[in-house]
């Protein structure tokens, strides 16, 4: 460390999609490293979460994986880079050669950086095979498909800082902004309401983003508290209330949109009493609900995985895409359709074309003309057909799929039906997992190749409302890790032989801004402290605060309103599983809980799984408050510690996937939307097994 400087280093949080900027401080030891408040942080103006004040905590934790691993007999030795990267590329050039490349599938992942994901999606090409996805399959798939395809962009349509300082109502449905963005909760959504604001929440689950607008002298907040899986019928009885009303804002539907009549054709017999019968929300309160947003100055929805995670989840978007476009609710500040998401970078690693059926900058792969604009860069033929998604891919390990590169990413954790992920896993022929620590996917992979931190590289990574900034190195932690982008450089630059020589993440920034219209104007300089938000077209672009002042980005220039009808989830309660299962995070944890569950700070509150119980089902069983329970579905079932709660409503219960033991995806059904792919992690049927004797559930989490 003689010589370096010990200043402060600006840079991005490695948590949620919000993006705060911090800054990090290198120590006098290797992994030494302080968090320090970045006061004017372009979006969070030196506020942190807990999540962020505790970052650092994990840089150089004891578990770090610090020499590439090679599995022989069923048991992993250290070995070299070169043993390692020659094991790779013999196997990946056999799997091609005899089953052909898309018997390869890549994963990315939100956690890592724009240019290492464009670098990724890059080598699945040229070795021939679009199988590349990240975890955008999880949470936002349905989102982006229902945006691109009736408004032009998947993605937030309008900034937050926009939002915050023009909208008069937050419509939040399927979002809990209070622990899983809990800087955009405070800093804007909570202001706003303190300004004259209201928010209406649409949740099944009381949660801290409840509590937190529980503001005194206030009655602007409502928590429409549905049952799970009825999104669909509740949204209809808010648009069948404008239409009745005359709430449509007729002039912004004929000249900007198309479709309404088949709106107006499914509603003409809809049944709005039945149907709020049904979410389990007396109808006056989704009135008034309608009435509220519909009657706004500006109106903005904010949508999350609630809406997302289901087998209808394309249509559950679409839903509120129609409320605000029948509305006139789009294309100025203060509105629009907002997903909120949910890792540091999982926009930006799908704009870079991580993903199946599109290039970067969202080109369709079956687009000839887009594909050969891309290939002009590149200089390699691109297929031609949409690849198979990440649990696709999973489904297939074993049968067409014989080989898997994941970088950053766990799917034993993060993917649904995880016993039978484990099972597929074991059932290839050959698996790289690049990571930070021996995860639970990584354990049955036959290289390990052990990756640089957040805060030992560089790169861009691209937040909920489309800003592009930059990450910045502190310190290198480990002498034998190496960067996720020099690994796949070489890996690349050893199987094709030119095209993955880069000489570091700006020269890769550079290659992507060519291909990805959105992103063409940018460049590291144009980025610096503040960064841009997308699309930014050309040089001297500002970017847009918000989407669609003009026109959409479709074809004909039109918003696409469609018609949707309530779809029940695929697995209903019966005699033998009478509960609703439900799934969500904690403020303190992350997903798959590789980083937060190995930090002290974040732990601490929450080191083991729960599920909350209502009070009339808790009797029913006879659970006490914090008694260990089984909790069961067809798939599976975990030993947690119940919690007595009015939160939820009756005969649903609620847990959580950070928790390796007893992770909620071990529950949740694999079925998928047919459009996006998408899992349906939000309802599945359960029961609930008392008398349990605690176990000791910390070991196997990681």
């Amino acid at each position: 460390m003689s010589g370096e400087s010990k200043d402060p280093v600006k840079t991005i949080c490695p948590y949620c999609g919000v993006g705060c900027g911090i800054q990090v401080a290198p120590g006098e030891e290797p992994g030494d490293m302080q968090f320090r408040p970045w006061a004017d942080a372009p979006v969070n103006e030196g506020r942190v979460c807990i999540k962020g004040g505790a970052a650092t905590e994990v840089v150089d934790h004891e578990d770090r994986l610090t020499e590439p691993l090679l599995k022989e007999d069923g048991e992993f030795r250290e070995a070299t880079w070169e043993e390692a990267y020659e094991l790779i590329v013999e196997e990946m050039e056999r799997i091609r050669e005899e089953h052909g490349p898309d018997a390869m599938g890549f994963f990315g992942s939100s956690k890592t950086m724009n240019e290492e994901n464009y670098l990724l999606q890059k080598l699945a090409r040229r070795y021939g095979t679009n199988n590349v996805d990240n975890c955008t399959r999880m949470c936002h798939a349905s989102t982006v498909w229902a945006l691109r395809t009736s408004l032009g962009a998947g993605a937030m349509t309008n900034s937050m800082a926009d939002l915050e300082q023009a909208a008069d109502v937050f419509w939040i449905q399927g979002a809990n902004p209070g622990e899983q963005h809990p800087i955009a909760n405070s800093q804007y959504f909570r202001q706003a309401v303190l300004e004259g604001a209201t928010v209406i929440q649409v949740d099944p689950h009381a949660n801290k983003t409840t509590r937190s607008f529980e503001i005194e002298d206030t009655d602007r907040h409502m928590h429409l508290q549905l049952n799970p899986g009825t999104d669909i019928p509740l949204l209809n009885v808010v648009l069948k209330t404008v239409l009745e009303n005359g709430w449509v804002d007729e002039e912004f539907v004929a000249e900007r949109t198309e479709g309404f009549e088949h709106l107006e054709a499914t509603l003409e017999d809809f049944d709005k009493e039945a149907a709020a019968e049904e979410c389990g929300v007396p109808l006056e309160d989704i009135e008034l609900a309608a009435r509220k947003y519909a009657k706004a100055n500006n109106a903005a929805i904010f949508t999350g995985m609630g809406m997302s995670q289901h087998a209808c989840g394309v249509d559950n978007v679409q839903n509120e895409i129609n409320l605000a476009l029948a509305t006139g609710n789009l294309g100025r500040p203060g509105t629009g359709v907002n997903p909120l998401r949910g890792q540091n970078n999982v926009q930006g690693t799908c704009d870079v074309g991580a993903m199946p059926n599109v290039l970067p900058g969202y080109q369709l792969v079956d687009d000839d003309e887009a594909r050969e604009s891309v290939e002009e860069v590149w200089g390699f033929e691109i297929p031609d057909e949409p690849g198979l998604t990440n649990v696709e891919i999973s489904h297939a390990a074993g049968d067409s799929v014989h080989g898997l590169y994941v970088m950053g990413e766990n799917p034993v954790m993060s993917e649904p039906d995880g016993n039978r992920v484990e099972e597929r896993l074991e059932e290839l022929e050959f698996m790289v997992a690049q990571d930070i620590f021996m995860t639970e996917t990584a354990k049955y992979a036959d290289v390990v190749l052990p990756a640089t931190s957040w805060a030992e590289r560089g790169g861009t990574v691209t937040n909920t409302d489309r800003r592009v900034q930059r990450m910045r190195p502190v310190q290198k932690v480990h002498d034998n890790t190496k960067h996720d982008l020099d690994i796949l450089s070489e890996v690349g630059t050893r199987l094709f032989g030119e095209g993955f020589d880069f000489e570091d993440p700006e020269a890769v920034f550079e290659e992507l801004r060519q291909v990805c219209p959105s992103y063409h104007g940018m460049s590291y300089d144009v980025l610096g402290e503040e960064g841009v938000h997308w699309p930014c077209y050309e040089p001297g672009d500002e970017g847009d605060p918000f989407l669609y002042e003009e026109s959409f980005d479709t074809e004909n220039g039109l918003g696409k309103i469609e018609g949707v009808t309530h779809q029940p989830p695929k697995e209903v309660p019966d005699e033998e599983y009478p509960l609703v299962l439900t799934t969500a995070r904690l403020e303190e944890h992350y997903n798959t809980g590789t980083m937060s569950r190995r930090s002290p700070t974040l732990n601490r509150q929450h080191p083991e799984n729960f599920v909350d119980v209502h009070p009339a089902d808790a009797e029913r069983y006879g659970i006490e408050d914090g008694e260990t329970v089984r909790l069961r579905s067809r798939r599976g079932e975990i030993e947690v510690r119940a919690e007595v709660t009015d939160d939820i409503k009756e005969g649903v219960v609620w847990t959580t996937p950070h928790f390796a033991a007893a992770s909620a995806n071990r529950l949740t059904n694999d079925v998928l939307d047919e459009r996006a792919k998408i899992p349906e992690y939000k309802a599945a049927a359960a029961e609930i097994d008392v008398g349990i004797e605690p176990a000791d559930r910390g070991a196997a989490d990681d």
